[in-house]
């Protein structure tokens, strides 16, 4: 068995010109319906969760794996016929702070929740969506260990502590049903509708990126989140861009990356412009194998991840 660290932290006015992308025709079967947990639906409920996440809490908020005891996992083998593990791309930028502005830097944000009473947290993207309020992440920043994530919220464009565009609960989360019945690696997609905050839509404030599913391998993409454990300190938006690679342990793609915990759940980006911060997520920081630091894997959005968005999207 490989031994591998989930990146378990503790590792988006208007909507983005770049909109919805379509899966491609004749690519996927129906998978199958996510599965979906109710979080703060109350006005009452909405308030803790608001009031819980002072300042001081999010600072104080580790990379999840450093809650976790160290675990083996055996990944499913990819499937016949799938392309075969090639040596990664150089890339220019990786691990370095953004300073180009634009969308992202509204759209992308970092994830707070409690897990077994302890405050943690990870990365996600505000989406294009029907609700105007999701947002994506990875599985195990949603449900871990049994148990889905209390106190979740989401705080787009955080800076060491500020909130500059509020801080969004989560009304209901969301995550594949591989990974919630077994933490199938190659299922690690999660998400959250969130309530409306001062009478506003999440997307009308801070803009939503575009999402593709089963889309072609092998292609250049850019990577962003929150990294919270060392080097990093989870106060900055950080970011790697690079050819993807088919990944070793699961059927997902991989990335030369040297993002830590704090990062899950952060964006992975189909034709991402650096002058307007615009782009399409189609995939998410997911998982580190511990003897190649330098690499970050993600999961294939495929027709599974499609159906966490469209049941998120409706929520």
């Amino acid at each position: 068995m490989m031994r591998f660290r989930p990146l378990r932290s503790v590792l988006l006015a208007t909507t983005c010109a770049v909109g919805l992308v379509v899966p491609l025709a004749g690519t996927a079967s129906a998978g199958n319906p996510a599965t979906v947990h109710e979080a703060a639906t109350t006005r009452a409920e909405q308030a803790k969760v608001s009031d819980f996440w002072t300042p001081e809490r999010m600072r104080s908020a580790v990379p999840l794996e450093q809650l976790l005891k160290p675990k083996q996992r055996l990944a499913a083998a990819p499937a016949a016929g799938k392309p075969t593990t090639i040596a990664p791309t150089a890339f220019p930028n990786g691990g370095g702070q953004w300073t180009g502005g634009g969308k992202i830097v509204s759209t992308e944000g970092r994830v707070f929740f409690t897990y077994q009473g302890r405050t943690a947290s990870c990365s996600g993207t505000a989406v294009t969506s029907t609700n105007k309020s999701t947002v994506i992440t990875a599985g195990h920043c949603v449900k871990l260990d049994g148990a889905f994530h209390t106190n979740w919220a989401f705080v787009p464009a955080y800076n060491n502590g500020s909130t500059p565009y509020g801080t969004w609960t989560a009304k209901k989360t969301y995550a594949t049903p591989q990974w919630v019945a077994g933490e199938d690696i190659n299922y690690d997609v999660g998400a959250a509708a969130v309530n409306q905050l001062n009478g506003q839509n999440l997307t009308d404030v801070v803009g939503g990126q575009g999402i593709a599913f089963n889309q072609a391998r092998g292609q250049n993409m850019y990577a962003f989140g929150y990294p919270a454990a060392a080097p990093y300190d989870g106060s900055k938006l950080i970011y790697c861009s690079g050819t993807t690679f088919s990944a070793l342990i699961s059927d997902g793609i991989g990335m030369t990356c040297d993002m830590t915990g704090g990062s899950s759940g952060g964006g992975w980006f189909l034709q991402f412009s650096e002058s307007t911060g615009a782009g399409v997520v189609n995939s998410v920081n997911s998982y580190k194998i511990n003897f190649i630091p330098t690499w970050m894997f993600g999961p294939y959005f495929g027709t599974d991840a499609q159906n966490v968005y469209n049941t998120a999207q409706a929520g």
